[in-house]
């Protein structure tokens, strides 16, 4: 049978999943009967909750003959290290453009690897049926997007579909049939070469392991697209790291294909096909699985460093314990070494007291993640502010600098462009209408000066404003930035919060906890309206007599309380604060550092 194999690339929210849904759809992946759920391709239960992809993931259809294998990929750039893997099983790409948006940040960060593989894109207009599209505009920007990215003449020269993936339906011009994906399929499979790897099939079996899994029936799984050669299942191969060098020698004791949205056991892995291998124990992604006869280990696609570091720790509040059942360091570091292991976008390592661990990743949302996923898992965790990561080249002391896409109501511009530029020592570089009386600004600011920025932004542009950011490059240290302005309000006792307390505190700043919430001494229970810190009661209740006057018993009424989320709670939290994390809660709190960190958390800037 024929094969292809594309990635679907595309920025958060442009509509990559819904349209992998009606290509399964379409190609008859469902029976008649059967009950499809939306998103299939979002398998994960933060996926659905976020509306992200998270992690990239294979599928597989079949159209007049063919296979297509095609690639859901994440469309943000914390999530980059799924898709720098990915892209070296595909042949070809799909980038999907929102009609109204334009090409975004993070289209340009997969682009640009995908560019650079020498990949040649489809681009398909998506949502052209939305009334605030505008089609012919974000074509031209994809055509300039690619002119920046030095993509070949080869590459620029790329076809276009015009698609509305809710409606199930994509034309070469806007005023087609409006019928079916069937022209997409065709285009799919006249555009993108078939994989040469299949010329390679009397060589012997290599193939380059790009996710890895797990089954709990069949242990480790690692997906890939198999290189030269033939592999049978029960036939023994070895699994080599980069350099070469044998890690172990194993019987492959399962080949799973992907058929729709299951994977099948088949007897047969040929050239050019994308499956999953079971029956090894220590091999892991980058490493090349191959045949005994095998010497070279094939190449792997370099992964962009860390960015940023957030130290995990234990629980040690006094209220530890008390909902979750993983709170020991030792199978904390078990379940962070086995995160590293799938995900090589991120980095661990202990620190030198050994009950926490330093974990470099990407950015706040792969962190946040994380975290997320471990809470649901039962762990209790201390998380501290995010550090970036510096790099000396050529002896001078280097950070990571940040694209900022940002679309504002044009009323509220000066003031972002201020803070941007001012405070956080961002350099702008574009600003432009982008209709609808909304302006875009691009900046390049320090990864530092965007940490704890986007509740700010929030509150600057009324809860109106978009803000994407991406890596963009390595730039000379900028100095030092001002951290968070405002004070917290710190419990100064244990028990339970009262109402009337809260109503007393209420002038002093804003409250992050209600009435009968658990607090302890050191806790955070609020901002202060100042820029110190305040240490207040929250237990204090109301002295009572026996004087009944009209007036002295009016009911209290306490103002909502600022609930963080795990994200802003950890962009919030200032150098000397932890968040703590658990199953059932989210608090922040003090820490006191020691002077070896104190000085530590000075020179970091």
């Amino acid at each position: 049978m024929e094969l292809r194999n594309i990635a679907i690339i595309a920025h958060v929210d442009h509509g990559k999943t819904t349209l992998v849904d009606e290509l399964l759809k379409q190609s008859g992946t469902y029976r008649e009967n059967q009950a499809t759920t939306e998103r299939a391709m979002d398998s994960n239960d933060l996926e659905r909750e976020r509306g992200i992809t998270i992690f990239a993931k294979p599928t597989s259809v079949e159209w007049n003959g063919i296979r297509v294998n095609i690639v859901d990929t994440p469309g943000h750039a914390d999530f980059g290290g799924e898709v720098e893997r990915i892209l070296s099983m595909v042949d070809g790409v799909v980038l999907l453009v929102d009609a109204a948006e334009g090409p975004m940040p993070q289209t340009k960060f997969v682009t640009a690897k995908a560019l650079k593989l020498g990949l040649r894109p489809i681009v398909v207009i998506n949502k052209v049926d939305k009334p605030d599209g505008e089609p012919d505009r974000a074509l031209d920007e994809c055509f300039d997007l690619f002119a920046n990215l030095d993509a070949t003449d080869e590459q620029l020269d790329f076809p276009t579909m015009y698609a509305s993936g809710r409606a199930g339906w994509a034309d070469h011009t806007l005023d087609g049939p409006r019928k079916g994906l069937d022209e997409l399929f065709k285009l799919i499979v006249e555009h993108v070469p078939a994989p040469k790897q299949v010329a390679d099939i009397d060589k012997p079996f290599t193939m380059l392991a790009t996710t890895l899994g797990g089954d709990p029936f069949l242990g480790r799984l690692l997906t890939g697209r198999v290189e030269t050669g033939t592999l049978k299942a029960g036939q023994t191969i070895k699994a080599m790291s980069r350099d070469g060098s044998l890690i172990e020698n194993f019987r492959c004791t399962k080949i799973l294909a992907f058929r729709g949205l299951d994977q099948t056991a088949i007897d047969v892995a040929e050239a050019g096909d994308i499956v999953s291998i079971a029956g090894m124990s220590k091999a892991t992604v980058a490493d090349t699985l191959a045949d005994q006869s095998v010497v070279d280990a094939i190449p792997a696609q370099p992964i962009d460093p860390p960015t940023i570091t957030v130290t995990f720790g234990i629980n040690d509040s006094p209220l530890a314990g008390r909902d979750g059942k993983k709170v020991q360091s030792r199978v904390i570091r078990e379940r962070l070494h086995k995160e590293a292991e799938s995900n090589v976008a991120i980095k661990i390592s202990d620190t030198p007291g050994g009950d926490a661990f330093e974990v470099a990743g990407r950015g706040e949302l792969q962190m946040g993640v994380l975290i997320e996923n471990m809470r649901r898992e039962g762990f209790e965790l201390s998380i501290s502010r995010p550090q970036v990561l510096f790099q000396e080249i050529d002896g001078v002391r280097h950070e990571p600098i940040e694209e900022a896409t940002i679309d504002v109501d044009d009323e509220y511009s000066g003031a972002v462009i201020e803070k941007i530029t001012g405070v956080r020592k961002g350099e702008l570089v574009e600003m432009k209408p982008a209709g609808a009386g909304k302006t875009r600004i691009i900046a390049h600011v320090p990864s530092r000066g965007l940490i704890g920025y986007h509740g700010e932004f929030l509150t600057d542009t009324r809860g109106t404003g978009v803000i994407n950011r991406v890596f963009h490059s390595w730039a000379p240290h900028k100095g030092p930035i001002p951290g968070r302005r405002a004070g917290v309000l710190i419990s100064m006792e244990n028990g339970t919060s009262v109402a009337f307390a809260l109503w007393n505190l209420e002038e002093r700043g804003k409250m992050m906890i209600g009435a009968q919430a658990d607090v302890y001494t050191g806790m955070i229970i609020g901002e202060h309206s100042r820029e110190n810190d305040l240490e207040v009661n929250p237990l204090k209740g109301k002295k009572l007599t026996n004087v009944r006057a009209s007036g002295t018993d009016e009911a209290v009424r306490l103002t909502t309380p600022k609930i963080l989320s795990l994200e802003e709670a950890i962009a919030y939290i200032d150098d000397d604060e932890l968040v703590e994390v658990t199953p059932n809660a989210i608090r922040l709190r003090k820490r006191y550092l020691d002077p070896h960190e104190r000085k530590r958390m000075s020179k970091a800037g």
